[in-house]
This record gives C-alpha cells, structure tokens and sequence, in this order.
C-alpha cells in the first residue's frame, strides 16, 4: 500500500524533566519548551470536566488549547455515526426514564432519532441538563486549525461497515477535509483488523494502534506497516516500552493521564502524545502555572482501592484520603470525590478541616469520626488497577486530582 504520511509530533526527550519539578501552587514547574511539548489530547473532549463525548466536553478541550479532542464513533441501528464511549446507553444517559427496560440495549441498537431523545449531561451536573449525543460531524464543527481530532473507532463489530463510514466523511465532507488537510485529524482504534480495513481505505489518514500495554518487537513491526503510531495505558508503560516502539520508527501516545505526577512521569519516558480528562490543567502544567489555582489547600492524599477482603466491609473498605496542606481551616462538607467512570462520593455535614488534618472517605458503611467519614454504599466504586479521583468544591470548583 502507499507510504504512509508521519504526522509531525513534538518529543520530549526522556529525563527532559526531574520528578522534582512537579508543578505544586507553592513552587511552579518552568514552562516546557514549545518545542519539546508532547502533543495534548482532551480524552472525550475533557471528561473530567464536563460530560464525556458531549459538545461542551469538546468546548472545554478548544479553549484549553488542547492540540486535539479525542471522540468514540459507532453507529446508529439507522447507519448513523453518532459519538459515545459505552456499548450501552446506562452510565451517562437518562434512558431508564426515557426507554425503560433498554437501559442495558446495545447503544448501537437505538435509532439515530431515539438517541436524541437522551440527556447526556445531567449525569455530571444539572448546568450540563440537555446536552445530546452529538452526530460524529459535531466533532469536525467544534475542532479547529489548532484543536483537531483523535477520532477512535469504537467496538467495530458492533457497527458493521463503520471504517467505510468514517473514511467516507473524512474524504467528501468539507470541514473533515479541511481537517485532514490541516493535519489535524488521526483515526485510532483497539482492534487491529479494524484499523487494517480503515488503513486500506484510507492510506493518507494517520492511525493509530491503541493497546493496554506494549507488547513485543515483533507485534509492534507488524503494525508499522499500517500504523503511524501506538498509544498504550501509561500504567503498564516503561523505558523498554518507549525503546521498542522508537525502534520500529513509530511515535508514541498514552491514556489516560490526569495528574501532574502522572504528567510529569510520562513527560520523563519521553513521549509524544499524552491523552487526559483534563486538558486544562496538563496545559496550565506544561505551561509553568498552577493547575489548580481556585484551590482551598485542600488535596487528595492518596486512595486505598483495593483492600483485603470486601471492599466496601464495615469500617475499613475502599477510601479515598483528603489532607489540608494549607494554612486555614477549610469546611469540606458537601465537596465531591469523581472517579474517571463518574461515581461520585460526596462528602458529609460538619467536616472541617485545619491546617495539618485527614479525612478518609470511605464508600461503604461505617460509623463515622471526625477523621473518617463513610457514604454508606453498597457496591466498590474505585478501580482496583489504578483510577484517577478528582476533588470538586459544593460549589462546582476543581480543586485536585489523584491517580494510582
């Protein structure tokens, strides 16, 4: 097949950057050099600012500057490309009020006209109530010359024919081509015989193979031969990992990364792109200022996701660590715990803290102290592989994020 085009990436080299120069409101990082930047990604737009694959999460991105906003494609049971993460319509929709009894239907067994009957952002907040599913063309109508798009082919074999789809409006409708023209427009996807049929179809598209973890030399040379680039968990990534993919000539992105730390860790291995909730804060990071800066001095301390037994027993289950690191006492009641999947625990009345002081919030039972309190839930919320947590004000401001 045709050469295919390496799109043009800003590395920074590993080791660029010490662990010791963490962004922290008391002592600002230096900026990274334009030049050594790696490529910024909104993963969903900013999911972990707005609701995922919606156009306000695509918004958010844009004026984060991020240098793409990253979408999910399948398509409608009418043949539309439509934009959403899930294979089913439960987690961020109001379809149980809306289509009782299909909250667990296949997403891609409803009707393009039936999806716009859902709300996709009340789940996140009720400023967010009524925002829809967008069309896969939304993307292109919110993207820029500057903001392009990482358009990810989701679960395939539940939308027959979609590579044909997307390469088509990539190539016959005027903004996606002007996108494309512009560099700003690269196809990524899980499935490798996927991403074969849409680098077939589409030879001049830049792609990417997207997998959990890097696998060995001689996966990585078969997928050179129709991959520009590979994106994989930066859990599982180490600096054998980055020197087997620079090897075999292809550039190298991860997900989903939302803490400075992790930042700051990814930016060492030296990689090309970096794919997060949020974009707002990796750019304030990258940029030498505080990603954080309405913060009340409180932040997340750390979390216990997986614990011996069950993970949400009496007393001591799952939790997630808050620690006053300012110097006056901040009321924390009513402040929101989010994960990267959108639970939440919300803090209760009466927790203080001063300067110096914990505060565990469990999620199941307990009986609560004044250093501990538990939200009395039933089922575990965190990821038992390493989640990301962010810490929101009653009043809707970010004030940390957390990954393990």
């Amino acid at each position: 097949m045709p050469a295919r085009p390496v799109p043009a990436l800003r590395a920074v080299a590993a080791g660029a950057l010490s662990a010791a120069s963490v962004l922290t409101a008391a002592a600002p990082a230096a900026a990274v050099p334009d030049a050594e930047r790696p490529l910024v990604i909104g993963h969903r737009g900013a999911a972990g600012t707005a609701p995922e694959n919606t156009v306000a999460a695509f918004k958010d991105a844009r004026a984060a500057g991020a240098d793409y906003l990253e979408v999910d494609v399948q398509l409608s049971a009418d043949g539309v490309p439509f934009l959403f993460h899930d294979s089913t319509p439960a987690r961020t929709t109001d379809v149980e009020d809306v289509f009782p009894g299909r909250e667990n239907d296949p997403v891609t067994s409803f009707t393009w006209a039936e999806l716009q009957q859902l709300d996709a952002g009340s789940y996140f907040g009720a400023r967010f109530a009524g925002e829809r599913i967008p069309h896969f063309d939304d993307a292109a109508r919110i993207a820029t010359v500057n903001t392009g798009v990482y358009i990810e082919i989701k679960s395939p074999k539940n939308s027959p024919g979609i590579e044909q789809v997307v390469a088509d409006a990539l190539a016959e409708d005027e903004v996606w081509a002007k996108l494309l023209e512009a560099g700003k427009v690269t196809v990524i996807g899980f499935d490798e015989g996927s991403n074969r049929v849409f680098a077939g179809l589409a030879p001049e598209v830049p792609l990417q193979q997207l997998t959990g973890s890097v696998p060995d030399a001689a996966t990585i040379g078969r997928w050179a031969g129709f991959v520009d680039s590979i994106g994989t968990d930066y859990r599982a990534l180490d600096a054998d990992g980055v020197a087997r993919v620079d090897a075999a000539g292809l550039d190298l992105g991860v997900y989903t990364v939302n803490s400075p730390e992790a930042v700051q860790h990814v930016l060492d291995l030296g990689v090309d792109m970096v794919t997060g909730d949020f974009p707002v804060q990796t750019g304030r990071l990258l940029g030498g200022r505080d990603p954080y800066p309405a913060d009340h001095g409180v932040e997340i301390s750390g979390a216990v996701n997986d614990v011996p037994g069950d993970d949400v027993r009496y007393g001591t289950g799952e939790h997630v660590g808050l620690a006053n690191t300012g110097t006056r006492t901040v009321d924390v009641s009513g402040w929101l715990l989010r994960d990267a999947a959108n639970n939440v625990l919300t803090v209760g009345e009466g927790y203080e803290l001063a300067p110096g002081a914990r505060l565990r919030v469990h999620t199941g039972p307990g009986t609560g102290t004044g250093d501990a309190f538990h939200h009395g839930g039933t089922s575990s919320v965190l990821d038992n592989g390493g989640d990301s947590v962010a810490l929101w004000t009653d009043e809707g401001t970010l004030q940390h994020v957390f990954a393990n």
